[in-house]
């Protein structure tokens, strides 16, 4: 005879994906989400590890639809107007869904409003990161080079959350280098790569093994921790630049008005996914830290990010336009 508890969490999980089957109505259909970055970009990598799992426990394919754009806009806006049915969901980020609400002036959808967190999946540091071909070999030669050279470099820019993080260490080290905007991690890893630009901001998924193969030299962690992928790579708080922490996350999330039970079934099923072996290896291989918290917790977090990089983009004086 079967334990009470499992009988009761196998009776849990089956009422839970029939719910959801019957909420939406189209248990047959697949359900798109968008992802505004290119393939290959560390949100895409983030739904992509757990797309197999959220598609076996809900009897449905999960199409990866990726609409990048500058700083995540356009595919952003795109799931902020899709139908809140549980037919679309959207990949967003720390960037997307928090700094873009300081940094632009007209934003054209709501990070708050428009949306419905399920989930936040994993979050990192990143890594500050120069081309070989450039003269240094830290951070102190990085700034001396750039005051002796004043606005004559460049900095890739994969998305919202890089650029504010460079924008503050600029204005911390007294440094100008011009920000040359990319459509996601990808094309701004080759233009470090090719030395198209000088510095660039990345997620160890994105620079570790550049670093590790000598066609990027890593200057510092932008987190408070160091990175496991990086483990000698020191942080920019430890080389002097007092109190810097900027952290990247990737999250789950739905249109506003999408039914609370559909929101909570796709919440348990993330959950699910993230706490498989196999899935909890793969984000460890790529420097992610799982994070998998309540549709509420993740609610008050963005809400939280929004408020805090507001207050500093404001107070640096950022703004794209």
């Amino acid at each position: 005879m079967c334990a009470p508890n499992r009988v009761f969490a196998t009776a849990a999980f089956l009422a839970l994906c029939t719910s959801l089957a019957t909420a939406q109505g189209f248990s047959s259909r697949p359900i798109r989400v968008i992802v505004p970055v290119p393939a290959g970009g560390p949100s895409d990598t983030a739904i992509r590890l757990i797309a197999p799992q959220l598609s076996e426990a809900l009897k449905q394919p999960l199409v990866i639809d990726n609409r990048p754009g500058a700083n995540g806009l356009a595919g952003t806006e795109i799931a902020a107007r899709a139908a809140p049915d549980g037919l679309t969901l959207a990949v967003g980020n720390s960037g997307t869904h928090a700094i873009n609400a300081g940094l632009y002036r007209k934003l054209p959808y709501d990070p708050v409003r428009d949306f419905a967190p399920i989930s936040e999946i994993v979050t990192s540091g990143m890594v500050l990161v120069a081309t070989p071909k450039l003269p240094v070999g830290s951070l102190a030669d990085l700034v001396a080079l750039a005051k002796k050279q004043p606005g004559r470099l460049n900095m890739g820019v994969a998305g919202a959350t890089g650029e504010l993080a460079g924008d503050a260490l600029m204005a911390q080290a007294q440094i100008r280098l011009n920000n040359v905007r990319y459509k996601g991690s990808v094309p701004t890893e080759m233009a470090v790569i090719s030395g198209e630009v000088e510095v660039t901001i990345l997620t160890p998924q994105a620079s570790a093994a550049h670093v590790a193969s000598g066609r990027m030299k890593a200057l510092g962690v932008t987190g408070a921790q160091r990175v496991p992928l990086l483990p000698n790579v020191p942080t920019l708080a430890e080389l002097g630049v007092a109190g810097y922490d900027f952290q990247i996350w990737h999250g789950l999330f739905a249109p506003a008005g999408t039914p609370q039970r559909i929101v909570q079934s796709m919440y348990h099923e993330v959950v699910r996914a993230l706490a498989a072996p196999d899935v909890k290896d793969k984000f460890a291989a790529i420097g992610a830290v799982i994070v998998a918290n309540s549709p509420q917790e993740f609610a008050a977090l963005v809400r939280r990010d929004v408020d805090k990089y507001r207050k500093l983009i404001a107070e640096a004086g950022i703004q794209v336009e």
